[in-house]
């Protein structure tokens, strides 16, 4: 199965099943002496972890990570560095009354269509949980930006319609959806409440900021940090569009409004989001992500079956109401982990200044 390794110098490879043993990464091109442990995996898991909070799932997996490699008195080797994740509490029964039916919004009917063969078990590959992976590597991605003063942090900015009017990012940790307005944190409780009751769920947007960029990273023509950004955030399962800087609104401004004048203390604005011809800027990185509602829902649906027969379908088991906040961290690791490969990159293009 293509398609399961990200970057160019510093490489992820993610594995493992929804209702698999475990789920894990490989990385691959990690410089030697940077210090990780497993308690560094861990404080990014536990971000992650099912069953906190209103939106999530009610699945507790305790999601201890395992140093297989890579690593020798807390500091890799150089060499590569395989995390692991046991699946501890998958109760795979509860899709066995399903087996044979295609759940709306999720990949069951394309994953039959590329490979006539899929797991019906919390939907395999395509689940949420691939991510865990993608996390894991972040905790070692996060070491190497960190050291250069590089950080990454996302907030929720909407969820169920409902809309983040203030940035106080210090009150985040405040409310169970990581949003930086204490108003609209109260207003989306009471409508994840009301959503949940009648059996539903809800999308909503997350913006990511990333701080302390070098001005240099990306590449001119194929491999725009915009780009890559872009397509490591729409590789999250739940992400169905992504803005850079004002994004679509930039689509409404004439070019006076739009430009960022630039002045000998820096960027006066920063409608670009921090990239300019796919190169950073040096100004702080600007995204957001849509994210669709979550798929399974306890409403009746129409679907057909796998001989192609109309059926209806009640998705049972335990689901998030809202993929957010949990994606939050999710998105954190994907910005992460381009920003380090790109990073890399730039320090071996430009390895005399």
């Amino acid at each position: 199965m293509a398609g399961n390794t990200l970057g160019g110098l510093f490489r992820i490879t993610t594995w493992g099943e929804s209702h698999g043993e475990a789920v894990g990464v490989v990385i691959d091109g990690a410089p030697a002496g940077i210090p990780f442990t497993e308690g560094h995996v861990q404080a990014w898991l536990d971000r992650r972890k099912p069953g906190k909070g209103k939106t999530s799932t009610s699945r507790k997996e305790p999601d201890q990570a395992r140093i297989l490699s890579g690593t020798f008195d807390g500091k890799t080797t150089g060499t590569p560095v395989s995390i692991m994740v046991a699946n501890k509490d998958a109760r795979s029964s509860s899709y066995a009354d399903i087996m044979d039916l295609y759940r709306p919004g999720h990949g069951d009917i394309t994953y039959d269509a590329k490979y006539g063969i899929r797991d019906y078990r919390g939907g395999g590959r395509a689940s949420a949980r691939e991510t865990v992976g993608r996390v894991a590597a972040a905790a070692l991605a996060h070491e190497i930006l960190n050291a250069a003063g590089i950080s990454v942090r996302a907030a929720t900015v909407e969820l169920g319609g409902v809309r983040a009017q203030a940035r106080d990012y210090a009150s985040m940790a405040e409310n169970p959806y990581l949003c930086p307005d204490a108003e609209a944190a109260e207003a989306m409780d009471a409508r994840v409440d009301e959503v949940r009751r009648q059996g539903d769920s809800l999308g909503g947007v997350v913006e990511i900021i990333a701080d302390g960029v070098p001005a240099g990273l990306g590449e001119p023509v194929f491999e725009k940090l915009d780009a890559a950004l872009a397509g490591a955030l729409m590789g999250i399962g739940a992400v169905k569009g992504v803005e850079i800087g004002d994004g679509f609104e930039a689509a409404r401004l004439t070019g006076s409004e739009n430009n960022d004048p630039i002045t000998p203390e820096g960027f006066a604005s920063n409608h670009a989001g921090g990239v300019l011809a796919g190169i950073s800027s040096g100004a702080p990185l600007v995204m957001r992500v849509a994210v669709k509602p979550i798929p399974s829902i306890t409403r009746e649906q129409a679907t057909i079956n796998t001989k192609g027969e109309p059926a209806t379908i009640r998705t049972r088991g335990r689901h998030d109401v809202a993929a957010i906040p949990r994606v939050n961290v999710v998105c954190e690791a994907m910005v992460a982990l381009v920003l380090v490969d790109h990073f890399l990159r730039q320090r071996a293009v430009a390895w005399n200044r």
